[in-house]
């Protein structure tokens, strides 16, 4: 039998970084496969779009991707630890991708309760969020959505910091803020359910747009259906043995075809 294997463990034959303490080391290490595993499933957009996760403490300092590498080149020593303005808080030959910093920091600041955030726009999600009704919610994964996402007017690039009020206020309590004619950003209390929360988000697109491509009505869903789907998923979605155990499979199977991340 094969043994399983905790992924958000760090590896013990990797040089940490001087004074970084266990904690931070393993949302590092858990950080960087969470990267991995984006490229894996296909959902980069070369070395745009970014992961970030909060570290413990009342600043809200998170960890972010160094801007200009690919996914897969990202390590736990490598990613940037900022502050709530983008501000590098440690020396690091790389930056930021600025971006990436009104959104990450508009959610962290403003959210107690999310660790995790994550952005894509894949084309099924870029589809989706670019027609006028947004997700339809009338299959199984759209379902497990269903008053779950906030939705938020296109002003451009992501870059001000006068926006970050707006896109709070546009995710409300939800954890998944569709960027009208953009894509969406997931934000979760972990990174293993986030990254869940983003698959399901992804699946939910995909067959969205597979449905419409097709000839005849769809079959809509009871709001009763929708409302149980909802609340069943996110139920599991709190439950951090299940977003883990889906993590930690997902990412043994990018290393049984990949190889080991470092």
């Amino acid at each position: 039998m094969n043994q399983v294997v905790d992924f958000t463990a760090p590896p013990i034959d990797m040089q940490r970084l001087p004074g970084c303490t266990d904690e931070e080391w393993a949302l590092r290490c858990q950080l960087a496969e969470c990267y991995h595993l984006v490229d894996y499933m296909g959902w980069t957009e070369t070395i745009f779009n970014h992961i970030s996760a909060r570290l413990p403490g009342p600043a809200h300092h998170y960890l972010v991707n160094p801007f200009g590498l690919n996914y897969t080149e990202v390590t736990p020593a490598n990613l940037l630890k900022v502050d709530l303005d983008g501000h590098k808080l440690e020396d690091s030959p790389y930056d930021g991708n600025p971006a990436g910093f009104a959104l990450h920091a508009a959610i962290h600041a403003a959210r107690s309760d999310v660790q995790c955030v994550i952005h894509t726009h894949t084309t099924p999600l870029s589809a989706v969020v670019q027609k006028q009704a947004g997700f339809d919610y009338n299959s199984f994964y759209g379902a497990q959505l269903y008053g779950r996402v906030g939705y938020h007017s296109f002003e451009g690039i992501t870059l001000f910091a006068e926006e970050k009020e707006r896109m709070v206020a546009s995710l409300g309590d939800k954890h998944i803020l569709v960027l009208r004619n953009h894509g969406i950003a997931v934000a979760e209390g972990s990174i293993a359910r986030t990254f869940f929360l983003l698959w399901t988000v992804q699946r939910a697109a995909e067959i969205q747009c597979a449905a419409g491509a097709l000839p005849g009505p769809d079959t809509p869903l009871p709001e009763a259906i929708k409302t149980r789907c909802m609340e069943l998923t996110a139920m599991l979605i709190r439950e951090d043995d299940f977003a883990n155990k889906f993590f930690n499979a997902m990412v043994r199977k990018m290393h049984a075809e990949r190889g080991p991340s470092w």
